[in-house]
């Protein structure tokens, strides 16, 4: 039988499997990337609530706090929004390979938000970052769209984690994660009403396989992965969270390559660009961690 320790690092890879198994499903669904984070968010919103009210979860926090995380909730929307807007004009390989910058953006973000000085290395860093960016943008500038928007997907999700880290230390996950759900639907709506088309019963019509990946997308890779990765955190040191889910853009590229492989088939120069890229990634939080252990008193 394995033990306690082996069973929580065979759920936090499930977790990570999870995230990069999201992309997969944004290829799978057939409608566009805004309903589908309106979908994906009001029923994680429900399902969470549902997990609220049976776990007894005080939801109750003030104005101050409300609307910080309403700003939050609407920087997720729109990561998750470029996010998909990427697989749709790139593919799977293309987002996951922009999205792995997020490293490079949350060394900038990080110093402004928690007022520390920038370390050298990610200067550094930063710039082999971009140089792989380039060795792919040159390679697939068919697809500049999608890693434009890949791109953006990466800073928006830095700009939401950095936040989070302070919100997590007010409140518990899954209220943070309510409150900023409700807020993307809010947003969202907002915009479809305002700037979309409304929710027309063409909005609603949905296939019956689209329902059951929104379905799956909402509640295993959404609700299910946020409350479970707080759950992940106390067990595993934070250093092999945070390096295991640096290898969500591998297993997702090597899922999207073994579903898809006619559209997920790249040029060599991208697998160049992509090595580079999340090998830095890697080194960075293995860098980290060393200068994390010798700030520790022996």
């Amino acid at each position: 039988m394995p033990n306690a320790k082996f069973k929580n690092y065979l759920h936090l890879h499930f977790l990570v499997f999870i995230a990069g198994f999201t992309a997969i499903l944004g290829e799978l669904i057939t409608i566009k990337a805004i309903p589908l984070v309106w979908y994906r968010m009001i029923i994680a919103s429900i399902l969470m609530f549902i997990y609220i009210k049976i776990a007894k979860v005080k939801l109750k926090i003030n104005l101050k706090s409300i609307l910080r995380l309403s700003i939050a909730g609407v920087i997720i929307a729109l990561h998750w929004i470029t996010f998909f807007g990427a697989i749709d004009e790139a593919n799977i390989s293309i987002t996951l390979a922009m999205f792995s910058t997020g490293a490079f953006f949350a060394s900038l973000i990080e110093p402004i938000i928690y007022k520390r000085s920038i370390i050298w290395y990610e200067i550094l860093f930063g710039i082999i970052v971009i140089a792989g960016v380039f060795i792919i943008t040159q390679s697939e500038i068919k697809y500049l769209t999608g890693i434009i928007l890949g791109i953006s997907s990466a800073f928006l999700s830095s700009l939401f984690a950095v936040l989070n880290g302070s919100f997590l230390k007010q409140h518990s996950a899954t209220v943070i994660s309510f409150y900023e759900f409700l807020s993307g639907v809010f947003f969202i709506s907002i915009y479809i009403l305002c700037f979309g088309e409304g929710f027309s019963m063409d909005f609603f019509s949905l296939s019956q396989s689209d329902f059951g990946y929104l379905f799956i997308l909402a509640s295993v890779c959404t609700a299910y992965a946020f409350i479970a990765s707080v759950y992940v955190m106390k067990m595993i040191s934070p250093y092999t969270v945070v390096l295991s889910y640096n290898l969500e853009p591998i297993y997702g590229i090597i899922m999207a390559l073994i579903l898809f492989p006619e559209k997920e088939k790249m040029s060599a120069s991208f697998y160049y660009g992509a090595i580079i890229i999340i090998s830095v990634v890697l080194l960075n939080a293995i860098l980290k961690n060393s200068r994390k252990l010798k700030r520790k008193p022996s």
